[in-house]
């Protein structure tokens, strides 16, 4: 047990309408951040990570939430109008606790948005698209955030070799964010200190799934939804983009340059899927049928790899949206198989993809060994024709992967001995210490 969740509706008081993206904190009276979320569209619902005390959750401050809203009331204590009145908590079992927060606007700010009108992205309306669209305003920091998870011995050992890929090809600040619940207890305890040996950051989130939402009960099919539907409350605010990267992919470029690169008014980027194979042409599917029809000339892309701008995922209400979408196909037992890559493929005529170059991601089931020698990622696809298990796969289709192995491997054992040191401070690409205690603490 590491928090106990605080849990919440919040409205804006006259239209008792839900104001998504909203920002929230969790702080102390004193005002030290422990956590903050955004507010979802669906109820109006948010979460925010706690433990046994006496909090406030507020709008942060210096944040266009606090710039265009006040919060000026909970329910049901209806007779407190003070806005830090209004918002303290208290956390006294392990129920948690449920509040309901009213907000108003500010004078002079009614008719100010947070959201683009519509929250498709189709302008660069609202506070968070004014900011997007000054590119002088807009600064995603020195740190490369990656995102991966993985379950399973075998995928751990993966990600361990993933992680050293990337951190080897870049001179970037690399820190990782990995999703908690599903990986063992041993990695938890080996992770940070390998991070430390290697000079790069390691966090780990988390989100309760919400009582609303259709539920899964396969755990792949959890893990898969967990990489798409909580894209814009999984991370801290702090965190302005991040790169999602499958444990089994090594990384073979700077990864600089991915984050780096333009989206082009697009809240994330995917690599369409590769033509050049054509043995496994018959299991093209996305080129037949329901989904040709469904695209209608847009690419069908993979999601072994993608980046996120979250600034812009949050003022299109793009979380918001692939939520709508995954509640009312997910009940279908037939509809999003692979629920990862289907649903930002289904998606995308409201929410836009923008199409990464072919050669970010490499994968021998889809492309042709010709194009191999420019990829800058090599991912381990599962092959419909051969089926060959992924280890023997890695180790005869990436030269590099066995060396990354054993290192990896050797950094285990040394831990395990207590000889694992720490690389020497003076190269450490290390960036100060997240504000953020309940991630950081993890």
């Amino acid at each position: 047990l590491k928090n106990i969740i605080v849990t919440g509706q919040c409205l804006n008081r006259l239209t008792e309408s839900a104001v998504n993206s909203l920002e929230l904190m969790l702080a102390t009276p004193s005002r030290h951040l422990l956590s903050d979320t955004v507010v979802m569209l669906n109820l109006g619902y948010f979460q925010l990570k706690a433990n046994p005390g006496r909090f406030i959750v507020d709008l942060p401050p210096n944040t266009p939430s606090e710039d265009i809203y006040q919060v000026v009331s909970r329910i049901p204590t209806k007779d407190v109008t003070e806005s830090r009145e209004a918002s303290l908590v208290h956390v006294t079992s392990f129920n948690g606790q449920q509040i309901q927060l009213r907000v108003d606007k500010r004078v002079g700010k009614e008719s100010m948005s947070l959201l683009e009108e519509g929250g498709q992205g189709d302008n660069q309306g609202g506070f968070f698209g004014s900011l997007w669209g000054n590119k002088k305003q807009h600064d995603y920091g020195d740190t490369i955030h990656v995102f991966s998870v993985a379950s399973g011995h075998l995928y751990e050992r993966f990600l361990r070799i993933m992680m050293l890929s990337v951190t080897r090809n870049t001179k970037s600040k690399v820190k990782f964010w990995l999703i908690e619940q599903f990986l063992s207890p041993k990695f938890k305890d080996f992770i940070p200190h390998m991070a430390e040996a290697h000079g790069f950051e390691v966090g780990f989130v988390t989100y309760k799934w919400p009582d609303w939402l259709h539920k899964q009960t396969q755990k792949q099919r959890i893990i898969w939804a967990y990489k798409i539907l909580f894209l814009d409350t999984l991370f801290p605010l702090s965190v302005k983009k991040v790169i999602f990267i499958d444990a089994d992919q090594v990384v073979r470029s700077d990864i600089k340059e991915l984050w780096d690169m333009d989206l082009q008014g697009k809240p994330y980027g995917y690599t369409p899927f590769c033509d050049s194979n054509k043995d496994t042409e018959g299991f093209r599917f996305w080129k037949q049928g329901y989904w040709s029809n469904h695209l209608s000339g847009l690419k069908y892309h993979i999601s072994a790899l993608y980046v996120v701008d979250l600034i812009r995922f949050r003022a299109m209400a793009a979380g918001d949206n692939l939520r709508m979408f995954y509640d009312n196909l997910s009940k279908d037992p037939n509809s999003l198989a692979n629920l990862d890559q289907d649903l930002p493929n289904y998606a995308q005529h409201r929410v836009p993809i923008f199409s990464l170059p072919q050669h970010w991601l490499w994968c021998e089931t889809w492309c042709d060994q010709t194009s191999k020698k420019s990829a800058k990622t090599i991912d381990l696809c599962n092959n419909p024709l051969t089926k060959e298990p992924k280890l023997s796969a890695a180790k005869r289709i990436i030269p590099e992967w066995v060396q990354l192995d054993n290192d990896a491997r050797a950094d285990e054992e040394k831990y395990v001995a207590g000889t694992l040191s720490p690389l020497h401070k003076k190269d450490v690409h290390a960036s100060p210490k997240h504000e953020h205690a309940v991630h950081s603490e993890l």
